[in-house]
C-alpha cells in the first residue's frame, strides 16, 4: 500500500479534489505564492475573499512591490498574522528588483515568510518541480496512515516526517499529487471527525485499522497560556478617533491601534467631558491570552496621534480587537 500511496491519492484527486480555487485558474507563480503565504495557519473559506480582494488591489508581482505597506495591510486586516503581509511585501520588493520570480524550492525558501512546505509547495504548483511538502494536514494524513507516534512538532518526530514526504514523491503529476495531499488533510482526513469510509488510504491506514484515529498525531503537552491584560483609551473628538502606529516589532507590529493606559495614568489629563467602559474581552495569541478593557473618551483636548472618522479606521490596518472594539461603539459618537 505505501508503494501505491502517490498513484492511489492522485487518481482520488482527479476524481474528487478541489480544482476550482481561485488560485488553481493558473500556474502563475506570483497568484500561488500570494495564496501559500494566505493559507498559512488559515483555512481556504476564510482566505478567498482576501484572496480576490488583494489580487484585485495587486494583480502582478509589480504592483504588489510599489503599493505602501499600509495599503497591504489595511487588505490584510482582519486575516491576522500580519507578519505574512510584512513578508509579502519586502518579499515582492526583494522579487521585482530580481527581475524574476524563482523556480526552485531551494531559491524560494530563501525569501522572508516562505518555508520549506511553503517553498515546495509554490514550485510544485507553479513550476511542476519534484518537492515535498509538509503542512499540518499532511503531517496529520502521515502520523494516521503510518501510524507516527509522537507530536509532530518535535523535531525527532518531523525529521522522519520529512523523510517519509520525501520517498513518496511520483515521478510526475506532482501538482496533482500535492494538492492531493492538501485537499485530503483539510477534508477527509480533519482533525475532529474525519470520513475514513471515504478515504481513498482507508484500507492501509494504521490508525484506522487500530482504532486510533482519534489518538494519532498525538497533540502536544497543554500548557496553560498566561494572562496578560491591558485598557485601550478610544479618544473621541469631533467625531474622530484617535489612533496611534505600532512599533515595527511585537504583536500588531505597524498595525493602527488605540493608545494604551499607562500605568499609574489618571484619566483625567485628557479633559473627559464624558466616558463609557465598553464590554471587555479575551483575545489569544499563540502563546498568551490578552483581556482587553476599553474606554470611550469624549475629549475636549488634543492629542498628537492619527485621528481617523470611524469609515476610515475600518478602512485602515487594524488589527481584529480593534475592530471588535469600533463594532461596539453607539453611533453617533462624539
Amino acid at each position: 500500500m505505501t508503494q501505491e500511496f502517490s498513484a492511489i491519492l492522485i487518481e482520488w484527486q482527479k476524481r474528487h479534489g478541489r480544482r476550482d480555487l481561485p488560485w488553481q485558474i493558473s500556474n502563475d507563480p506570483y497568484a500561488i505564492w500570494v495564496s501559500e503565504i494566505m493559507l498559512q495557519q488559515t483555512q481556504v473559506v476564510t482566505v478567498i475573499p482576501y484572496y480576490e480582494r488583494f489580487l484585485s488591489a495587486f494583480p502582478n508581482l509589480e504592483a504588489l512591490a510599489s503599493a505602501s505597506l499600509d495599503d497591504v495591510l489595511s487588505l490584510w486586516s482582519g486575516l491576522g498574522y500580519y507578519s505574512r503581509a510584512r513578508n509579502l511585501h519586502k518579499a515582492a520588493k526583494m522579487l521585482s528588483n530580481l527581475g524574476k520570480f524563482p523556480d526552485s524550492p531551494e531559491a524560494l525558501s530563501g525569501l522572508p515568510g516562505i518555508g520549506r512546505s511553503t517553498a515546495a509547495a509554490i514550485a510544485a504548483f507553479a513550476f511542476s518541480r519534484r518537492a515535498a511538502i509538509l503542512d499540518g494536514n499532511v503531517k496529520r494524513v502521515f502520523a494516521r496512515f503510518f501510524g507516527i507516534e509522537g507530536h509532530p512538532g518535535e523535531k525527532g518526530v518531523e525529521n522522519r516526517m520529512w523523510e517519509k514526504a520525501e520517498s513518496l514523491l511520483p515521478e510526475s503529476e506532482i501538482g496533482c499529487y500535492t494538492q492531493a495531499l492538501m485537499d485530503l488533510g483539510a477534508g477527509l482526513c480533519s482533525r475532529r471527525n474525519p470520513d475514513c469510509a471515504k478515504c481513498p488510504l482507508n484500507s492501509g491506514c494504521i490508525a484506522r485499522l487500530s482504532g486510533r484515529v482519534h489518538e494519532l498525531p498525538q497533540p502536544a503537552p497543554k500548557k496553560a497560556l498566561p494572562l496578560r491584560e491591558t485598557t485601550f483609551l478610544v479618544l473621541a473628538r469631533e467625531g474622530r478617533l484617535l489612533f496611534e502606529r505600532r512599533p515595527g516589532k511585537g504583536i500588531w507590529a505597524e498595525l493602527l491601534c488605540f493608545p494604551e493606559l499607562a500605568q499609574g495614568q489618571d484619566l483625567s489629563v485628557f479633559d473627559p467631558s464624558n466616558t463609557e467602559c465598553l464590554p471587555s474581552f479575551t483575545h489569544a495569541f499563540t502563546h498568551f491570552r490578552l483581556k482587553i478593557e476599553a474606554v470611550l473618551i469624549e475629549t475636549g483636548k488634543h492629542r498628537e496621534g492619527i485621528w481617523l472618522s470611524m469609515e476610515e479606521a475600518l478602512a485602515s490596518p487594524i488589527p481584529n480587537p480593534v475592530r471588535k472594539i469600533l463594532g461596539r461603539i453607539r453611533q453617533p459618537f462624539p
